[in-house]
């Protein structure tokens, strides 16, 4: 058991990881910080936290593990603010959705204070952000990507593993690299073409009416399109060649099926469509399989 977390932006990700690990039993206190102080005063009056710090270096402050759970365009001021009270024993983690930026910033801020971050990524989340709508069930059966720098020690790495598997995530381990390659593919990219296909349907100038017939198959393609502008905003620009390379795959295969229309070739639509149909019926999460 840990003796205090120190949750350094107490929304979503963050409050839904104090509950978690209160719930499991991990942490005597949890002590959070977050730059709007009614954020944390909800998280106090909610349960997520026990104690309002009243900045991220205070939360840091007795603290043996620390989550930084703030924007990724954040997280190298945040680790500058906090890295003289961080020790060799305690237990840092983020829970950014890009890895190559971030360990950039905590090569940059930390210094020698290194070994003891464990960049992360829970691959949990809601349309609607905010500590009000934390949960401490968020993480069971989710993936959680860790991404430890040669820098890292071991012993942190071990650490974060045996924390993410106590509640209930399954851990895996890549490169920053290839962490952001993939979900440029299976999470960014998905976003930016969810914001951009419904811009394209809402700002026609039937737009109102296509919508008033929308049903279930809209509702759930775009459901991600309501996600937190900022929050996609930061992703996208971080990871933005990766996010590109993909775009640019997505648009050749976009522009293959629109000569086969335009060709009036039906089979070979047909054909084409049955390939993907079949691919995606065999998918399964966790399990994922390549279309050739």
């Amino acid at each position: 058991m840990y003796k205090q977390l120190g949750v350094i932006g107490c929304g979503l990700m963050g409050g839904s990881f104090a509950l978690a690990m209160k719930k499991a039993g991990l942490v005597k206190r949890v002590i959070g910080y977050s730059k709007s102080p009614s954020t944390t005063e909800t998280a106090k009056r909610l349960g997520v936290i026990d104690v309002a710090a009243e900045s991220a270096l205070l939360a840091v402050a007795g603290s043996d593990i620390v989550l930084v759970a703030v924007p990724v365009s954040a997280t190298e001021a945040t680790l500058k603010a906090i890295r003289d009270l961080i020790t060799p024993q305690m237990l840092v983690m983020d829970v950014g959705s890009t890895k190559c930026d971030v360990t950039d910033a905590a090569r940059a801020a930390l210094g020698d204070r290194l070994s003891s971050f464990v960049p992360a990524h829970p691959i949990a989340g809601k349309e609607s952000g905010g500590v009000q709508h934390a949960e401490a069930a968020l993480y069971q059966g989710r993936q959680v990507i860790l991404t430890p720098l040669p820098e890292t020690s071991p012993l942190a790495v071990q650490k974060a593993t045996d924390v993410w598997s106590k509640l209930g995530a399954q851990v895996l381990k890549m490169t920053p690299k290839n962490h952001d390659a993939a979900f440029a593919a299976v999470s960014h990219l998905p976003h930016l073409l969810a914001f951009a296909y419904f811009q394209s349907v809402a700002t026609q100038a039937s737009g109102r009416d296509f919508l008033s017939l929308a049903g279930p198959g809209f509702r759930d393609f775009t459901r991600i399109a309501a996600s937190d502008p900022a929050v996609w905003r930061d992703i996208l620009m971080a990871n933005k060649a990766e996010v590109l390379v993909q775009a640019q795959r997505f648009r050749q295969t976009l522009d293959a099926l629109e000569a086969l229309i335009k060709a009036d070739d039906a089979a070979a639509l047909e054909a084409r469509i049955r390939l993907i149909s079949e691919a995606r019926a065999q998918w399964q999460m966790g399990a994922p399989r390549l279309l050739k």
